[in-house]
């Protein structure tokens, strides 16, 4: 794989501390200018069983014997050395993905970090003593899983990687990771960086290559004791289908229709910058997206002529122009965008940004569309690319309809400067985060991050996903 400096051999897969070239490759094309960018292993089966194998054998070898105060200074290594790797690893991800490199750097700094929070909480998670009868001595063991399955999405593999493989790891457990096959660079990346920093073989093992292949092999292992996904809905449905078999817990985080709530009382200079980059962010390509911006009719006319004069000044060009947006990842996904976009046509076009290239790479530039109807589609539905609606409202109560009003729940914003309206809506809102006037507390790998309804379940980020990659176990012993 000439496109990076890490020792990784062509189309090949991490089984064991082992590179192991597939049988069988896949073209990768690069979003900003739909050209062969490289090829990929499409794994099999045999390679998820080879791969799971390694982990059980790493659970019973080196890494399942170490401490867990030596799996934290591994991680905290490893986070060094991602840090090091920072312009590489950005450019590698702008290439393959097609996000600005400053977004770029920014999921490489954050890779960073989250292997460096991890590190350093793997010796910080407890056991407790419980108050029982006298005779008895009761406390409680935090255990890992064993084996650690994660199949991650497109959109911020980095991200997602330290997020939910970093969490795994630092409870010691052993993973089996498949990224996406649009989007395998970075993960193969970061196993070359995490061998090199010491991590034992087997205890990280990327297997490339469908989703229907690799993937479902993957979510339907005997031998995996649990599952991590993120990425879409009806996908999500089947791990869970495929996982249940198997009577194992699975965390799934699935998209949202994210809404921003924006009162007569806002601070609209300090929200007008979340309004817009929340929504066209990695070409709003993003499971927490606000795609509704919510507007009491007071200020509603000043918000839509600031996202208006926003929205024009956004240019949208190759990845490594490092413009406000980049393309969206393939000529599919840019196919499912258009054809949302399509079915706004009888609504306001408010504004639209500007493509500013003449490259033949997946590029739609931003929408804004203005006084939606809340039940309309796009008012509705997860359109994952860099669409947002403006829908007005009267009171609070209007506000907490609209917001709720969806199948989603993952994310949402509130701008007012009224106290008592912040807890009440932080406390009424269906949503797995809440920000007051803020959206997304500048990444948050602190923050405990997940759904509710179709936005799936269980958390990962903070130490919520130390809890989550790991099992409790009771132990009550009797000594009279």
């Amino acid at each position: 794989m000439p496109l990076t400096p890490f020792d990784i051999p062509p189309a090949s897969h991490l089984i064991g501390g082992s590179w192991i070239r597939g049988a069988a490759t896949i073209q990768i094309t690069d979003p900003s200018t739909g050209q062969n960018l490289t090829q990929i292993a499409r794994g099999t089966a045999a390679d998820i069983d080879a791969a799971v194998a390694a982990a059980h054998a790493a659970r019973a070898g080196d890494w399942g014997r170490m401490t867990a105060t030596e799996r934290g200074r591994i991680l905290t290594r490893i986070g060094q050395a991602v840090l090091a790797q920072t312009d590489a690893l950005a450019e590698l991800e702008a290439r393959d993905v097609g996000k600005p490199l400053t977004q770029a750097r920014a999921d490489a700094v954050a890779l960073a970090r989250y292997m460096e929070f991890y590190g350093g909480a793997a010796d910080k998670i407890m056991g407790e003593t419980i108050p029982y009868l006298d005779g008895y001595t009761v406390y409680t063991l935090r255990e890992p899983h064993g084996v650690t399955g994660h199949i991650i999405p497109w959109n911020y593999p980095m991200q997602i990687i330290g997020r939910s493989v970093g969490a795994a790891l630092a409870m010691g457990n052993a993973c089996v990771l498949k990224p996406a096959e649009d989007a395998c660079l970075s993960a193969l990346a970061f196993a070359a960086i995490a061998q090199a920093a010491g991590l034992p073989a087997g205890a990280l093992n990327v297997v490339t290559g469908l989703g229907a292949e690799a993937g479902a092999a993957l979510a339907s292992h005997p031998s995996v004791q649990h599952m991590s996904f993120t990425g879409s809905v009806r996908t999500g449905a089947a791990i869970q289908t495929a996982a249940a078999k198997n009577v194992i817990p699975v965390t799934l985080e699935l998209g949202g229709k994210s809404p921003q709530i924006v009162f007569d009382d806002a601070d609209l200079d300090r929200a007008l910058p979340f309004l817009v980059n929340a929504g066209i962010q990695n070409a709003g390509q993003t499971c927490s997206a606000s795609s509704r911006i919510l507007v009491q009719r007071g200020v509603y006319d000043q918000v839509r002529d600031r996202m208006v004069a926003a929205y024009l000044a956004l240019k949208v060009g190759p990845a490594l122009d490092d413009l406000n947006l980049g393309p969206l990842i393939s000529a599919r996904q840019k196919d499912i965008v258009t054809g949302f976009i399509a079915q706004g046509e009888d609504l306001t076009i408010a504004a639209r940004g500007q493509i500013v290239t003449d490259a033949a790479g997946h590029y739609i530039a931003p929408v804004l569309f203005a006084d939606v109807p809340r039940d309309h589609v796009l008012a509705q539905d997860e359109i994952f690319g860099p669409v947002q609606v403006l829908i007005p409202f009267d009171d609070e109560a209007e506000a907490l309809a609209i917001a709720n009003g969806t199948a989603f729940g993952l994310v949402a914003s509130i701008w007012t400067r009224d106290g008592g309206r912040q807890m009440r809506l932080a406390k009424a809102l269906h949503a797995g985060q809440v920000f007051i006037n803020n959206y997304g507390a500048g990444g948050g790998v602190e923050l405990p991050f997940g759904g509710v309804g179709k936005s799936g379940h269980g958390r990962e980020k903070g130490f919520e996903a130390l809890y989550g990659f790991s099992t409790l176990k009771t132990v009550a012993a009797w000594h009279g």
